[in-house]
């Protein structure tokens, strides 16, 4: 980014839209949509609205017009809001469900390599005791007892001895065929298992461009909203009362809706540093040997990473009572705490692969780090990401505000890293790359 303060992608698109508006006092603004639309909305300009009051029935048309422009505003945002919240809820479900059976899957082929291991120990048991066996046997205890009748007490003895032998030899044998057996049961069960997370990969990855899409949407529909309501409202007061000077009044308040926004982002940037500074003069988290000090952002160390945000973490990877739903979940990242509004950063360099609603991950973006490897961070404030889709970012640089939306109960930013799609625990894997989480 190139601005001297972090502003937030909504506040930009406020003052684009605030801009936009000053300009619109002469002929109409047709609304950017999607390449190829087949037709786009035109609005009445300032001229257009002056020249309605000539007539009462050219003005009573005029009202009816812009009232249905603004219910078509705020319908159309509404409603792609509401579509762009149900893909992001699928996406989640269908990550979520790739997430839990991968670690099933991890744990049915670890029970089975175990088992494999015990199969193979029972079978090598078996051998060394048919190998005992055969040389016990090529011996001719008969004949050695017709033949040497005063060693008859020894070699009945012999004899008993063979005789559990053998009973111990079928046992371990049985066992050898069951252990077998086990180990190939689980085998295959995990397999079949390996198979399904293809399926379930794929879904995982066609709901979250669905989801992409229509936060695109969503955002182009908002877009036109702001860009056009607060003029049309001005313009519709015009129409309907007896007021003065609304184009400028209008004008004025957009300047100051413009100031507004700029303090408020200003003031958000004060607050964000203030809240890095605190965390950075913090005692740290206990850190791996030979770690970086768990600073968030700043300059990649050897490895490529950096710390994604400042904070302790609150809660770690794995399976947990959800705080938000109260159900027994898997838990696919870690949580880290600094203040609302506080930077997150890229925890290595890569490019956006998704930003917008997540479901219960909340506002969320998501970067393809190279190498099967991906990161991703929720729970972002509203109109706080501030890359989009496509754009390559490098490690360090800022791609949102901590916020608590989607499943959240406060402050905090959801952490993910992943290996081919699956997620894996963020603190080893930061760790292997110098990084304390």
């Amino acid at each position: 980014m190139s601005t001297s303060f972090p502003q937030s992608r909504r506040f930009r698109r406020r003052l684009v839209a605030a801009a936009v508006a000053v300009v619109l006092t002469a002929g109409t603004l047709a609304v950017v949509g999607p390449v190829g639309a087949a037709s786009a909305v035109s609005y009445p300009s300032w001229d257009d609205v002056q020249s309605a009051k000539a007539s009462a029935s050219a003005q009573q048309d005029k009202v009816t017009e812009i009232r249905g422009l603004i219910a078509g505003l705020k319908s159309d945002a509404s409603a792609k809001q509401k579509s762009a919240a149900a893909a992001g809820s699928a996406y989640q479900t269908a990550q979520t469900a790739f997430d839990e059976a991968t670690l099933k899957q991890q744990k049915l082929q670890g029970q089975a390599d175990a088992a494999e291991k015990t199969a193979a120990q029972s079978e090598e048991q078996a051998g060394q005791l048919a190998a005992q066996l055969g040389r016990a046997s090529s011996s001719d205890v008969t004949t050695d007892l017709l033949t040497h009748p005063t060693n008859s007490g020894d070699l009945l003895y012999e004899l008993g001895a063979m005789s559990k032998l053998s009973e111990q030899a079928d046992g371990i044998y049985s066992q050898a065929s069951q252990d077998r057996g086990t180990a190939q049961a689980l085998a295959d069960k995990s397999n079949v298992a390996k198979k399904a997370l293809g399926a379930l990969a794929d879904a995982a990855q066609q709901k979250m461009q669905a989801a992409q899409s229509a936060a695109d949407s969503a955002q182009r529909a908002v877009d036109a909203q702001n860009a056009n309501q607060e003029r049309l409202e001005a313009q519709l007061t015009l129409l309907t009362t007896n007021a003065s000077n609304v184009e400028s009044k209008y004008k004025k308040g957009v300047q100051v809706e413009k100031a507004r926004q700029a303090a408020l982002a200003r003031k958000r940037a004060e607050e964000a540093a203030a809240a890095a500074a605190a965390a950075a003069a913090a005692p740290t988290p206990a850190q791996p040997s030979g770690s970086a000090p768990a600073v968030a952002g700043g300059t990649a160390n050897a490895s490529g990473w950096v710390r994604p945000s400042a904070g302790y973490q609150t809660s770690p990877f794995g399976y947990r009572v959800d705080p938000y739903t109260h159900a027994h979940a898997l838990h696919a990242g870690v949580d880290l705490a600094p203040a609302c509004y506080s930077p997150i950063y890229a925890a290595a360099s890569g490019t956006v692969v998704f930003a917008g609603n997540g479901g219960g991950y909340g506002n969320e973006v998501i970067l393809d780090n190279g190498g099967g490897i991906s990161t991703a961070y929720g729970h972002v404030v509203d109109g706080g990401i501030m890359v989009a889709s496509g754009q390559h970012v490098e490690a360090g640089q800022q791609i949102a505000q901590v916020g608590s939306t989607g499943w959240s109960t406060g402050c905090h930013l959801h952490f993910e890293t992943r290996v081919n799609g699956a997620a894996v625990d963020p603190v080893p894997f930061m760790a292997a790359r110098g990084i304390s989480v």
